[in-house]
């Protein structure tokens, strides 16, 4: 796509081709205006409010939305010491979840986000040590240390559903990505982002992404997977980059599926599995009419399929596999055969599952009565929907908390112990 310089819903038209070096051209321009336009102010945090824990790896998260990586990585790291089995049985219960939360290799230093809502929910489900910066990351001057750097940098700018646009400002977020790894240098870095962006200028957007993120000193491990291959009940393809410090002797490899239809592994999970105990109490859900956009496709899966991709809206949301399934009539055009009324989008407690968050987890509407109820909970909608899949960032991550697991906690216990002994202290030791 190129841009027009014309006012009105047509200013987006397709080119009819590309020319890589032009592509380059405009992409190397772009990141330069990018970085021009930090704005060179004082940072609005004391560094002496972060909080941060020696025997630990201390993870700094940009564009942390509502959460859903963190809760990943944490769970990844708190494997390791507990095991999956008896942490995926403490999870589904917020206090049992909360008892065990300091186990972990990991500990949250700092998260970021424009989304003041989003940050809310976050807030709502952290521990209240972790430092929240409401604030445009192209304002943060300088970040705080950290082992691991976290996130899903915005791609609007990249998906494939829209106007993608080489030069779209939205796709260039990720430079603060890498000013944040250039001045923290950590050990590693996950990012996440939509599968447009691999085709995005014939590749070379994509490409220069790498390539950039490489220069920050990073050998750079990307992959596009599906998230129900790692037991999420939904179809959401997504690319995952992953950043080792050049320095750092571990090679990266992404974690093969757990689920799938070999018979060396477990099922698919079904919507019926995740969902359909809630068929009789769905809580709220996005009401009102369907648009002709809406209708030009299946929106329907039925119970022993996964879900379609949780988008960010409340309006999009996929429709509940209960009734009859949807029927194409003519080209672009699909029908429900028993009626819009007995058809309704899925709820907000049922993405909240699709997405692989645990039923405690909390959201923010922003507290605003004067806005109308879908208003409020297209927020929400927008929330979940942006969020990498817990169970995904879980596993994504897992590599890494193995190789820390190996090669540093244990070192730490091991230290730990000659500390006690040579202090002569009985058994009680407080790591600050």
């Amino acid at each position: 796509m190129v841009k027009i310089q014309e006012r009105g819903r047509g200013k987006f038209k397709p080119a009819p081709d590309y020319d890589l070096d032009q592509v380059k051209g405009v992409l190397l321009e772009k990141i330069e205006e990018e970085m021009q336009l930090t704005i060179d102010e004082p940072n609005t945090y004391d560094f002496e409010e972060l909080h941060y824990k020696a025997n630990k790896a201390n993870i700094v998260s940009l564009f942390c939305g509502a959460g859903g990586l963190d809760l990943g990585v944490e769970l990844a790291g708190i494997d390791c010491i507990l095991g999956a089995d008896t942490v995926s049985d403490a999870f589904k219960d917020k206090e049992a979840f909360n008892s065990i939360r300091g186990e972990g290799l990991f500990h949250h230093v700092y998260s970021n986000d424009f989304f003041k809502e989003a940050l809310e929910t976050y807030q709502k489900n952290f521990p209240s040590e972790v430092f929240t910066h409401n604030k445009d990351i192209k304002k943060v001057k300088q970040f705080p240390k950290g082992d691991i750097v976290l996130g899903g940098f915005p791609c609007p700018g990249f998906s494939e559903a829209g106007p993608r646009l080489v030069d779209d400002p939205r796709n260039f977020l990720y430079i603060h990505f890498i000013r944040c790894l250039m001045q923290v240098k950590p050990k590693f870095f996950i990012a996440e982002n939509v599968k447009g962006m691999l085709t995005l200028g014939k590749g070379e957007v994509f490409r220069q992404i790498v390539q950039d993120f490489s220069a920050a000193g990073y050998r750079v491990y990307h992959k596009l997977v599906n998230s129900r291959d790692y037991g999420v009940p939904q179809l959401r393809e997504r690319v995952f980059l992953v950043g080792v410090r050049e320095d750092i002797d571990f090679e990266y490899t992404f974690p093969n599926p757990t689920h799938g239809e070999s018979p060396l592994l477990k099922p698919y999970v079904t919507l019926k599995e995740a969902i359909g105990d809630l068929e009789e109490d769905p809580g709220d859900f996005f009401e009102g009419s369907y648009s002709t956009i809406f209708m030009s496709r299946n929106r329907k899966k039925n119970w022993n399929e996964q879900s379609f991709t949780i988008q960010a809206s409340g309006r999009q949301a996929p429709i509940h596999p209960g009734g009859i399934p949807m029927e194409k009539v003519d080209k672009d055009k699909w029908i429900f055969p028993d009626g819009d009324h007995n058809n309704r989008r899925l709820s907000v407690k049922e993405i909240t599952r699709i997405q692989t968050f645990p039923d405690w987890y909390e959201f923010s509407d922003g507290g605003n009565e004067k806005m109308s109820k879908n208003g409020r909970l297209d927020k929400i909608y927008k929330q979940i929907g942006n969020a990498v899949p817990v169970q995904l960032g879980r596993a994504i991550a897992r590599p890494i908390a193995q190789w820390l697991y190996q090669n540093a906690y244990k070192e730490e216990k091991a230290m730990e112990k000659v500390s006690l002994h040579e202090h002569g202290q009985n058994g009680v030791q407080t790591i600050k």
